[in-house]
């Protein structure tokens, strides 16, 4: 089997260290896809026949897909269930209109008590 083509390139390791300074596209492409699958990166490129006759010279070795553990779906944890407030939105507004006014009322009992009579 030829390593480096594009049908196993998802599932083979390359150590391209010493390609770094080399690389057309810079160093920082090649570091940017160290450590995870490279395939989408190298494809969009377009990589040319004899840059893919070139990985051969940096393969390492190929992934034993048995190591690969299997993606477990996210599952959020429990969170207890909230309680919305029973106080409905009209009681609210009617507060919210009342005691503004209440609070102006009492304002003007307050001064009106403790008005002292005029004097004759």
């Amino acid at each position: 089997m030829k390593h480096g083509s594009a049908s196993d390139i998802n599932l083979t390791v390359f150590d391209v260290t010493k390609f770094l300074e080399d690389h057309p596209g810079g160093d920082d492409v090649l570091l940017s896809s160290t450590g995870k699958d490279a395939t989408d990166d190298f494809e969009d490129v377009g990589h040319s026949s004899s840059a893919r006759a070139m990985m051969d010279e940096f393969y390492v070795g190929d992934i034993d897909t048995s190591a690969i553990p299997s993606k477990r779906k996210y599952t959020p944890p429990k969170q207890p269930h909230y309680e919305q407030d029973k106080t409905s939105e009209f009681v609210i507004k009617l507060l919210q209109f009342l005691v503004p006014l209440l609070i102006l009322g009492l304002a003007f009992g307050v001064r009106s008590y403790t008005k002292t009579p005029a004097s004759s």
